[in-house]
C-alpha cells in the first residue's frame, strides 16, 4: 500500500455525509466495464452473493455459466499500490479498517477459487477497453474449456490503470 497520506479540512458532518455517498455498487469504473460488456453481447449479473464455504463473496460482475467473478476495486479502499493512500486525520482507525479490506479480499478469493471460480480483480484506474479485453479473453478461454457461452466463442487477474465512465445494465 502506498504511504501517502490525505488531509480532509472537511467539517465533521461534510465528512459523514461524503462517506455514506461511496457507493458498494454501480461506481463509474464498473459502470463504465458493465456498459462495454453489454454493447458486445455478453450478458452477466451484479452484485450476486455467492455462498463459499465459511464465508461469501459479491462480485462486482459474475458470469455464472463460466464461473468468472470480476471486482472492480477502488484504489482507496482496497489500498492500491500505486494509488491508495491512508488518511492523516484518524489514521489508527483508517489503516487497519484498509487492512481488513485487503484481507477480506484475499480471503474472498482464494474461497472463490477453491471452489472453481476465477477471479478477476481490476483497479478502477484501469482503462475500460483494457479491462473489456481481460473480461471477454478470460470468458472466451472458459468457453473454450466447455463452459457455455453466450457471445462468440492464471486464476486471478489484477489490472493496473484507470476506468471512469457509466452506463450498462445488470441481469439480476
Amino acid at each position: 500500500m502506498a504511504q501517502d497520506v490525505v488531509v480532509s479540512d472537511a467539517p465533521p458532518n461534510d465528512r459523514r455525509r461524503n462517506m455514506q455517498a461511496n457507493r458498494r455498487r454501480d461506481t463509474k469504473p464498473e459502470r463504465a466495464l458493465r456498459s462495454l460488456l453489454f454493447a458486445a453481447g455478453y450478458r452477466y449479473r451484479c452484485d450476486l452473493r455467492i455462498p463459499l464455504e465459511g464465508t461469501f463473496a459479491r462480485p462486482d460482475i459474475v458470469f455464472t455459466r463460466q464461473k468468472i467473478t470480476i471486482f472492480v476495486d477502488g484504489c482507496f479502499w482496497h489500498s492500491c499500490p500505486t494509488h491508495g493512500s491512508v488518511p492523516r486525520r484518524n489514521a489508527d482507525y483508517w489503516r487497519p479498517k484498509l487492512e481488513r479490506n485487503r484481507v477480506r479480499d484475499a480471503v474472498q478469493s482464494r474461497a472463490l477459487q477453491a471452489a472453481g471460480w476465477r477471479v478477476i480483480r481490476i483497479w478502477e484506474h484501469v482503462p475500460p477497453d483494457v479491462a473489456l479485453r481481460t473480461v471477454v479473453s478470460a470468458v472466451r478461454i472458459r468457453a473454450e474449456a466447455g463452459a457455455p457461452h453466450f457471445v462468440g466463442g492464471a486464476d486471478q487477474t489484477r489490472l493496473a490503470h484507470n476506468v471512469g465512465q457509466s452506463g450498462g445494465a445488470c441481469s439480476d
